[in-house]
């Protein structure tokens, strides 16, 4: 009889001499797993965080003078109108009837001010908006964890330099500038005014109302009257309506084109406001949004929809407008933070083709409204003064690029600073080494009136700071990807040393820890040594983890020398055909991952890959089990019908219609696999799958999982309904719709254990909420995942008979694995990936649909509807899990044994995107790669809690007993 092979291959017969104590080791192993699952867990969630200290890491620094202008500001006061979610191309577009949305502003652009494109830079959000634009420096991105509105770290801004600032908006966005501030009146809205199921352009005209009634109330207050005309004042609105209307009806909808005259309407009337009560034409006056809003009212990434904003200045110290000029090229070769060159053409429709255009970075702003007030602008500003904006004469323009220049180097000199102090081995910017001299000749050039030579001299100043600035914000970049890269090498030497311990068959002999004490003596003196040298340097507490986790890992991995030495040599002792079969499995399994790797970037991979399964399985299995034809076919038409999704666009359009259709599919799908349950065969194809069920109990379930997915079809349909003709949810939908979803979840704990049932059961219990959440074709994904995921067990359990058909039964511990079983974790991670772009770029932040949750909830509650949303998207992966946990009932292999193995497929793609991270080019290419890296470092953790979470459905989920497989290659 022929020995069955190992993981690696080679089993050999294991006498009671070649273990003392096998109860013993195996009870250690067992820990060792528990230990590796909370490890795991551990490091993956630190080393995730090492994006934030190598890409996010903070740009605020503290400890600069404010740099005062030598010039009189033009402006006495500066009202800033920010209107929420407008995109550009709407605002300057005419309608369908020729008609343009903003005739007040676009007059203003023809005749009294100058305008352009306002390019942000992702996440496209409204905190990090309105930050670049009234503290003038790209957000830090910790604010990320707190719903981008509190503060983590305390920063200037323009409302900061100002005498008094007047705010009126939003309660998400006033706090951030004006909730610490003392020389600051603010007035907000309660949160439930951000109601989605209403028109929100009511918001727009409450903050119109409340600067109206500021101005009333100074006629009768003297000192508040007193305030008002002093100079550097500062008057902001926040108008919400655009954001809150493109979310809720999408930016091309009549109700969100409507807001935008809305918008036009509250600028006119707070112009004429200011101007009838001022009268002494010194206000300024900024019209811009924060960011834009895709087609399907959604913003985040990094699209033209969601970048470009539009941007009108007028009034005190801004140029009239400027005809077209071809020989008008003042930054011809400049790109922008979204990668948009300076002289990009204007579309014909805007109508503005004869005007000069002034495109600026979002951070530009800042300080074109310091420098109009005559403040200092705000000490940690990276934006560049655009001069096409403002009216200066040329000894003007000179000081304010000077200052503007000398500001942004004093972030430099901070940050030179702070290192140097902290650093054993400081490494200076050589391109600011002498900028004392650099200083001194601009100095001398103003004096003499050299000024186009200051000028250049000033740029280049401001763009070597910039670059300084970027220089020591990656001062750390290389050791840390060293360090993180050598711990994520580590964490998979280490788990495949565990995974050869506890589910292979080799030698006892082999199987022996080395306790070597001088191992941890050198590995704690390393550690003493990297941490001194850490705290000399003052670096953050997470690179103490960073080196921690690395050291630790590789000491335990020099305590396995001596297994890994027997292991090379056992496996260099085998023949040449093993060696061949080995490295073979080796590079199809790596080819396998790089394909899944390139998925992220193109989503039709997925497509090819499943049209390419789905002949290849049918035909294997039409080989394997010729007597059932009907099993092959199938397997088929599901991966061909699967592979349909990942050709359809990420935005998802709303289909009511075709979610309750899905509804539908589920209950004959569920119907199918019910018959299936209760007709197979003794010994039969399905036998392993099913097991003789209570058909009463089974039954009453059954049902009611087909009473819950059509009663959810329905509730679809009738809170739908009531959004579309703008009317509220109704309380008793609410309740009803999370009822269903509630209930529905519990009920197959109820259901009979065996694995056709329970995994029926599952897919039935978790449809209501999906569908419930669902507002296109995902819905129908769901019902198409799961018939895939039943083709992969019919694939399994036809090569299963098989096997079992060819070969002869022996009696062996079936607790290991072989290396033909990687197929298993690498089909899993296969599946997994596919739940993450099935439906759209999980990769992109945009790509979270808010109209999702409305029929949960409508009020704007942040976290609530995050929730939501990312518990739709758990739920196509607690099928595949599901299937998993299955998978290995019926093939009887160690669940754990390929956890771990999933853990390492996992790590390797990590591995590949932490490396591709990119630190130059556009942000949108930058935030992309990165996001990959988090992605795959969150499917990690994710992964272990998910198993924990399925482990409730599955625990008693059942194959036919008595069932034994061989365990041949």
């Amino acid at each position: 009889m022929k020995v069955n092979d190992g993981i690696l291959g080679g089993r050999s017969n294991i006498g009671p001499s070649d273990s003392t104590s096998p109860r013993i080791r195996a009870q250690f192993l067992k820990r060792r797993g528990k230990w590796l699952v909370i490890l795991g867990i551990l490091l993956h969630a630190v080393y995730m965080m090492s994006i934030f200290d190598i890409y996010f890491k903070t740009p605020i620094v503290h400890g600069m003078d404010p740099v005062v202008p030598r010039f009189s500001g033009p402006a006495k006061r500066l009202v800033l109108l920010i209107a929420d979610g407008l995109r550009a191309d709407k605002f300057f577009e005419a309608d369908s009837d020729g008609n343009y949305r903003a005739p007040f502003l676009r007059r203003v652009i023809k005749e009294h001010g100058r305008w352009g494109v306002s390019h942000a830079r992702p996440p496209t959000e409204s905190r990090p908006g309105h930050v670049a634009i009234i503290a003038g420096f790209y957000e830090d991105p910790s604010a990320v964890t707190k719903g981008w509105k509190a503060n983590p770290l305390e920063f200037d801004s323009v409302f900061n330099r100002s005498r008094h600032t007047f705010a009126f908006g939003s309660p998400d966005i006033l706090p951030i500038f004006c909730g610490a501030l003392k020389h600051s009146t603010s007035k907000s809205y309660p949160h439930e005014y951000e109601d989605f199921a209403t028109d929100a352009s009511f918001l727009d005209e409450w903050s119109l109302d409340q600067f109206q009634s500021l101005l009333n109330h100074s006629i009768k207050d003297e000192k508040l009257n007193q305030l008002l005309h002093q100079d550097k004042i500062v008057i902001f609105l926040h108008l919400l309506g655009c954001d809150s209307n493109g979310h809720a009806h999408r930016p091309y909808s009549s109700i969100y084109l409507n807001n935008v005259k809305v918008v036009d309407s509250i600028a006119k009337r707070v112009y004429d406001l200011v101007q009838n009560y001022f009268k002494d034409n010194l206000t300024a006056y900024i019209f811009t949004a924060d960011h834009g809003m895709s087609d399907k009212g959604s913003h985040g990434d990094g699209h033209p929809s969601n970048t470009d904003t539009p941007l009108v200045a007028w009034g005190a110290g801004i140029s009239e407008p400027a005809p077209i000029s071809h020989s008008h090229h003042n930054d011809d070769v400049t790109r922008f933070v979204d990668e948009h060159r300076h002289d990009m053409p204007t579309p014909p429709d805007w109508g503005l083709s004869d005007l000069e255009r002034f495109d600026v970075n979002q951070a530009d702003i800042a300080p074109l409204m310091s420098t109009l007030l005559g403040l200092p602008c705000p000490i940690n500003s990276v934006g560049s003064l655009p001069l096409g904006f403002v009216n200066f004469s040329k000894a003007e323009e000179v000081e304010a690029v000077f200052a503007n220049a000398k500001q942004i180097l004093s972030q430099f000199l901070r940050k030179s600073q702070l290192k140097k102090s902290s650093s054993l081995n400081f490494k200076p910017f050589k391109p600011l080494a002498d900028y004392i001299i650099v200083l001194d000749q601009i100095e001398h050039l103003i004096a003499s009136s050299n000024y186009e030579a200051a000028m250049n001299l000033s740029a280049d100043l401001r763009k070597l700071a910039l670059e300084g600035l970027h220089y020591f914000q990656t001062y750390d970049w290389f050791m840390l990807m060293t360090v993180i890269s050598l711990g994520y090498f580590g964490w998979m030497v280490y788990l495949f040393i565990h995974i050869m311990n506890s589910f292979s068959h080799l030698p006892a002999k082999f199987l022996q820890t080395d306790e070597l004490g001088f191992i941890n003596f050198y590995g704690s003196l390393l550690m003493g040594i990297v941490s001194f040298i850490l705290l000399v340097d003052h670096s953050p507490p997470l690179y103490h983890s960073y080196f921690g986790m690395t050291i630790f890992l590789w000491v335990q991995i020099c305590h396995e020398y001596q297994f890994l030495k027997a292991l090379c040599r056992y496996i260099l002792e085998k023949d040449i055909n093993y060696l061949i079969k080995l490295v073979t499995s080796f590079v199809i399994s790596i080819c396998i991952l790089e394909i899944l790797v390139m998925s992220f970037m193109n989503r039709k991979i997925y497509s090819w890959s499943f049209l390419i399964i789905g002949v290849v399985a049918s035909f294997y299995l039409f080989y394997s089990i010729p007597w059932i034809s009907g099993i092959p076919i199938f397997v088929l038409l599901a991966c061909w019908l699967l592979s349909i999704f990942t050709l359809m666009p990420a935005e998802i359009p709303d289909n009511t219609n075709l979610v309750i259709y899905s509804g539908l599919m589920i209950v004959i799908i569920g119907g199918v696999a019910r018959y299936l349950s209760l007709n197979a065969g003794v010994g039969g194809y399905f036998s392993g799958l099913t097991l003789k069920p209570n058909r009463r109990k089974s039954g009453m379930v059954f049902l009611l999982q087909v009473s819950l997915v059509g009663l959810s079809s329905v509730m679809v349909y009738l809170s739908t309904s009531h959004r579309t003709e703008k009317q509220e949810l109704l309380a008793l939908h609410q309740v009803i719709n999370w009822t269903v979803a509630g209930v529905s979840m519990v009920v197959p704990f109820f259901s009979t254990p065996d694995l056709l049932s329970r995994l029926t059961s599952i897919y039935l219990g978790f449809a209501p909420p999906f569908l419930l959440l669902s507002i296109g074709y995902e819905a129908l994904f769901y019902s198409a995942l799961a018939l895939a995921l039943m083709a992969w067990i019919l694939l399994e359990n036809g090569h299963l008979l098989k096997s079992k058909k060819s070969l002869s039964f022996i009696d062996a511990d079936y607790t290991y694995l072989r290396l033909s079983d990687i197929r298993i974790p690498l089909a899993f991670m296969v599946f997994f990936n596919i739940a993450f772009f099935g439906t759209g770029n999980f990769a992109s932040i945009a790509s979270f649909e808010i109209s999702s949750v409305y029929r949960f909830i409508t009020v704007f509650s942040p976290f609530m509807m995050a929730a939501l949303l990312v518990f739709k998207l758990v739920i196509p992966f607690i099928l595949v899990v599901c299937t998993l946990t299955g998978m290995t009932r019926l093939l009887e292999i160690p669940v754990a044994g390929c956890y771990f193995m999933v853990i390492i497929c996992s790590d390797v793609m990590t591995v590949h995107f932490f490396f591709v991270v990119k630190n130059r080019g556009s942000w949108m290419e930058i935030g992309n790669s990165i996001s990959h890296f988090g992605i795959m470092s969150a499917q990690v953790v994710f992964l272990l809690l998910l198993f924990g979470l399925t482990s409730l459905y599955t625990a008693d989920m059942q194959v036919t007993s008595g069932r034994s497989r061989t365990r041949n290659d």
